[in-house]
This record gives C-alpha cells, sequence and structure tokens, in this order.
C-alpha cells in the first residue's frame, strides 16, 4: 500500500483522499495515517505545484547550474551543499555525477539576477572551484508532466 500510495500522491498531491483509499484498495482512514506516517518521518518531505509560467505575465528564467568544488574533509559535500540550498533564491540542489559535483536551479526574474546570484554569492564561497550556468528555454516535460503540448487541429480543411 505504502508504495501505491506514493506513486499517486507523485503523480497528484491533490487527490481527494476517498479516490486515494479506493485506488489503493483500502480504508480512508488507514490511508490518512500511513499519508500521517509518511509525512513524520520525512518521506513526504513536502507538495508542490507545476505551473507554466509561459502562460502567465509573470516573467521567470530558469538556470541550471553546474558547481565544481573541493569537498571538506569529514564532511564531503554536505556542508557546500547545505550553504547552496539555504539561498532563497535556490530552488534545488543535486549532488551529481559527472564534470561537476553539484546541480544548483534557480528561478529568477531575469538573465541578470541569475548571473549577479552566480557570480555575487555562489562564487564567493570558499569551496568553489568553477562553475557552468545553463538557462531553459522551454519546457516541454516538468516533473513528468507534459507542459507545452500543442492541440494542433487536425481535422481536414473542406473548402466549396
Amino acid at each position: 500500500m505504502r508504495n501505491e500510495i506514493l506513486s499517486i500522491l507523485q503523480n497528484n498531491s491533490r487527490i481527494d483522499l476517498k479516490e486515494l483509499a479506493i485506488r489503493v484498495g483500502a480504508e480512508e482512514i488507514d490511508v490518512a495515517n500511513e499519508i500521517a506516517k509518511l509525512e513524520s518521518k520525512g518521506v513526504i518531505c513536502g507538495y508542490n505545484t507545476l505551473i507554466n509560467w509561459e502562460k502567465t505575465d509573470i516573467e521567470k528564467v530558469t538556470a541550471l547550474i553546474e558547481v565544481k568544488v573541493t569537498p571538506q574533509r569529514g564532511q564531503g559535500f554536505d556542508r557546500i551543499a547545505s550553504r547552496i540550498y539555504n539561498y532563497p533564491e535556490v530552488r534545488d540542489v543535486y549532488l551529481i555525477s559527472g564534470g561537476f559535483d553539484l546541480l544548483v536551479t534557480l528561478e529568477e526574474k531575469s538573465l541578470k539576477d541569475i548571473a549577479r546570484f552566480v557570480s555575487e554569492k555562489l562564487s564567493t564561497l570558499d569551496s568553489i572551484l568553477s562553475t557552468s550556468t545553463h538557462f531553459i528555454l522551454k519546457k516541454y516535460k516538468d516533473h513528468g508532466t507534459i507542459v507545452n503540448e500543442s492541440k494542433e487541429d487536425e481535422r481536414e480543411v473542406i473548402t466549396p
């Protein structure tokens, strides 16, 4: 039941408790108790809303910043990751494999805001060796959801 609940909530965190109970074949109270247990243990860390900012009048620029760092003795990457994720501008921080160590996601109003963050805050941290910034130009799928699916009219045009 636990895995089913987690999979369903990951795809739709707003699902009605009654519907969730039906889908996992359990009583509502059992599902509610299981969710509360998962939240208290930190398995469920929060609930998010996916927004297609392109369909609003709000300007947002998303950047993925690869960061190469010097790991600290006894703490590895955790301490520098903590310093980075505590900045309010930072949406995500991941430890990654490859040529860089961390992947940082930012969402700001402009390219300048992101450049300012990277040059004034991120790059000035002692353990940072280098960064590489990539800007998201268009999102096709985000968190498993297709966000910009075009609904083309496939009907044949008939003219008199």
